[in-house]
């Protein structure tokens, strides 16, 4: 193993994700220093990130003060404790018990529930109860218990296990749900506290099988020519430990097993001049509601990120097939349960593609027309929360925009119909196979850092003008401008009636027109959740009900659902918690927090899995540049392709 000053002297920056050297050495103390017995298991182990000042006043030669930040479970008493430990100097500088909390699920106990249920025989009485006589064709996925104030669930750490059931070994479980067969499980003690059996139903009658190899009704199509993309010089992105530059753009990364990619210190050239534009940027939450009140459902509400750790689920990318192009890859390096390092190989996508027009005019007059090509860096990764897979994408544009993407497919989350039953709750995507109404709710923390850390919040709402004798022909509409002052007042709803607007300003920077310099929010595809105020999911997740939130810089403040969502009852660690301190906002160090929703009514088409679904909001300079950034895009060569009448290399002007 190497020492911590050889390790030292391969990080750059004090940003650097942990390497797996200091993840096993932050173990190693903990274990040492803390007398951590066998029952101890490590639910993360990442990198503590140092103070804003540290990480902005940073200078390249700089000495780098490493600490990891840790959290542990002692499945023997079920206690939780968070550490962090000084890597450079090799001490626990903070060890603390946290009562009354449950963290996210270990990676090891996904396999550890599905062996514990299908070994146990009242699970085996359960299932010859529905004609079923090997447990081996049986499938078990883990889900969150939810809180439900459900008395012997108190101070346990539990599982719930949605049960299916395959044909032969190589099928597609997910075809054959086992509705209302639901076994929980004490993960602290490794025993099914009970099992939850609201009814026998039958098995679907028809197979959900997707792989052409396994299914003659697949007719894979032959008439699909090679499409390649070639970038014969390489690409134009520099890529320096987790420093990324391209086009303009300085972006650090790093990874967590939480909320998996994260953004650091976004970056922009200007005129020579480097400007901030982002501190930090990452998921901070998936909420992901069912709508049905059957009891085998209706308990049904995922935090992806809290209680599973998107990033841990990562999947490796391949070139291909997940990325196209001339690809740089990243692994995401995390903490096992033991204290070992969990590496995703290609866990992160780093690519450029090319992106359709950036800007184009044609003057009539004289025929000259002026175009340019757009283009885009990529970062991305793909992570797999059992039935679901969902992709986040990142986008920079040559014009100093931002966009950020979730990809949504895989399977559905599913249940079985008596034959001739139908639902009001969800919909029909194969025969006696329904799946509920539900939402996915993603929630963004964004830090932003619009040229400096001082910004605030404005929100423009559009109006018509009055009839009279300024607005004769009826005609006049214009948009009226608020700063949001205090947290409670930019708890924010969508208004397409106002064409509602924010804008993220720096007052004490000015464009050449005397204006704040901005970035605008754009929101994409939205919803709001139907969930009654006094429901479980709401009393956990308050912060749904509001597109916008702005709260006042806190580092102790990182996710929108709080630190330990998992079976939370709610009421005090989380955003809408947060805000009820109404501290300032206006021109302070703020950190916006932005709401997606997809609503998923199901179709047929979604089945056996699901096309891919596009949500996302972009970050759009709105003053922040004088003029067109991307005016200096060189003019395009014409492509010499036989489609092309002139086959000499011309520019495109």
């Amino acid at each position: 193993m190497e020492t911590q000053e050889q390790v030292l002297k391969k990080v750059a920056h004090p940003l650097e994700p942990l390497t797996g050297e200091e993840i096993t050495r932050a173990a190693a103390i903990l274990k040492a220093q803390k007398n951590l017995n066998e029952s101890a298991r490590f639910e993360q182990i990442g990198l503590h990130e140092p103070p804003k000042d540290v990480v902005l006043n940073f200078k390249e030669g700089d000495p780098i003060n490493r600490e990891a930040f840790a959290v542990i479970i002692n499945r023997k008493d079920s206690t939780t404790h968070e550490a962090v430990v000084n890597l450079t100097n090799e001490e626990v500088i903070s060890f603390k018990h946290v009562p009354g909390v449950q963290p996210s699920f270990l990676l090891e106990e996904y396999s550890e529930l599905e062996e514990l249920v299908k070994s146990h025989p009242d699970f085996h009485a359960a299932l010859k109860k529905r004609g079923i006589e090997d447990p081996s064709l049986v499938m078990v996925d883990p889900w969150s218990v939810g809180y439900f104030g459900i008395e012997e669930d108190e101070g346990r750490r539990l599982l719930r296990a949605l049960c299916f059931v395959k044909q032969f070994p190589e099928d597609n479980a997910y075809a054959y749900p086992l509705t209302g067969l639901l076994p929980v499980v004490d993960m602290n003690k490794m025993e099914i506290v009970r099992i939850e059996d609201y009814g026998v139903q039958p098995i679907a009658p028809k197979n959900a099988l997707y792989k052409p190899e396994l299914n003659d009704e697949i007719k894979v199509r032959t008439d699909l020519k090679p499409l390649e993309i070639v970038q014969p010089e390489g690409p134009s992105f520099t890529v320096e430990g987790h420093n990324i530059k391209w086009q303009k753009w300085d972006i650090r990364i790093g990874y967590t097993a939480r909320e998996g990619l994260v953004l650091y210190t976004v970056d922009y050239e200007d005129k020579g001049k480097k400007r901030p534009v982002l501190y930090r940027a990452a998921l901070s939450e998936m909420v992901v509601p069912y709508g049905d009140t059957n009891p085998a459902h209706d308990w049904q509400c995922a935090f992806d990120a809290g209680e599973y750790g998107i990033g841990q689920l990562a999947n490796s990318l391949e070139l291909g097939c997940d990325c196209v192009g001339n690809i740089h890859y990243f692994d995401a390096v995390m903490a096992d349960s033991q204290g070992d390092v969990h590496r995703i190989p290609n866990a992160v996508c780093l690519h450029e593609e090319d992106h359709g027009l950036a800007w184009k005019h044609t003057d009539w007059r004289t025929d000259e027309v002026e175009v340019r090509r757009s283009r885009r860096l990529v970062i991305s990764f793909f992570t797999t929360v059992a039935n679901y897979d969902y992709g986040f994408f990142w986008y920079f544009y040559t014009d100093g925009r931002i966009e950020h993407e979730a990809k949504l497919t895989g399977i559905l989350n599913v249940g079985v119909l008596g034959e001739g039953v139908k639902t009001r709750y969800g919909a029909e995507v194969a025969p006696q196979v329904f799946a509920p109404t539900h939402q996915h709710i993603f929630n963004y923390r964004i830090d932003t850092h619009i040229d400096g850390q001082k910004n605030s919040v404005q929100e423009t709402n559009t109006v018509a003008s009055r009839p009279d004798e300024n607005n004769p022909h009826l005609n006049g509409f214009y948009h009226e401008t608020t700063t949001f002052k205090t947290e409670l007042e930019a708890q924010r709803k969508m208004n397409l009636e106002t064409a509602r607007g924010w804008k993220i300003i720096n007052p004490n920077s000015k464009n050449f027109i005397g204006q704040p310099v901005a970035y605008e929010l754009v929101p994409g595809e939205n919803a709001s959740p139907f969930l009654h105020d006094e429901s479980s999911i709401v009393k956990r997740a308050g912060f749904i009900k509001n597109h916008l939130h702005v709260t006042q810089f806190d580092s102790d403040q990182m996710y929108a659902s709080g630190k330990y969502p998992n079976q939370n009852k709610g009421g005090i660690d989380s955003l809408e918690h947060y805000v009820k301190e109404n501290r300032s906002i206006d021109n302070e160090d703020i950190v916006v927090w932005y709401n997606m929703a997809v609503h998923h009514i199901v179709r047929p088409e979604d089945w056996p899995v699901m096309p891919v679904h596009h949500i996302g909001f972009k970050l759009k300079p709105h003053g922040f540049f004088d003029g067109n950034p991307a005016l200096d895009l060189p003019r395009s060569i014409k492509s010499e392709s036989k489609s092309c009448s002139n086959t000499e290399s011309k520019s495109c002007h």
